[in-house]
C-alpha cells in the first residue's frame, strides 16, 4: 500500500472513531459508485450525514479541509443521492460534513469537524 493511501485510510479510521464518540451510527464506509466514493455515511439522530475525510501530514499545501472544493462537494451531493436511492434509509434531512485530520509527526493527531458544509 502506498504511503498516501495508508495515510488516507488512517484518517478515515480517526474520523469514524470521532463520529462514533459523538454518538453517531456509521452506516457505510468507502461506499463506491461508478462516479466516485463516499468516505463515511452516518446517522446523527434522524439526520443522514455524508462525511468527506481529508488527511494531511502538514499544512504546507494548506489545511486538509481546503482540499474539499465546490466541485468535490457537488460530487459528494450526487453520490449521497445515489446512496439514498440504493438504501432503505429515509432520514429527516441530509447534510455534508468535512472531517479534516492532521497527522503531524511528533504531535497529537488533530481533528477538525466542519458541519453542514455547503
Amino acid at each position: 500500500m502506498r504511503a498516501k493511501d495508508a495515510l488516507g485510510r488512517y484518517g478515515e479510521e480517526v474520523a469514524a472513531a470521532h463520529v462514533v464518540r459523538r454518538g453517531w451510527q456509521v452506516l457505510d464506509r468507502n461506499w463506491r459508485a461508478p462516479h466516485g466514493e463516499l468516505d463515511l455515511v452516518a446517522l446523527d439522530g434522524d439526520e443522514l450525514v455524508v462525511v468527506e475525510v481529508k488527511t494531511r501530514r502538514s499544512v504546507v499545501f494548506g489545511h486538509p479541509a481546503e482540499a474539499v472544493t465546490p466541485v468535490k462537494l457537488a460530487r459528494v451531493r450526487r453520490l449521497a443521492a445515489a446512496w439514498l436511492a440504493e438504501h432503505q434509509v429515509r432520514p429527516a434531512s441530509v447534510r455534508v460534513d468535512v472531517v479534516a485530520v492532521l497527522v503531524t509527526p511528533g504531535s497529537p493527531v488533530r481533528v477538525q469537524h466542519l458541519e453542514g458544509v455547503v
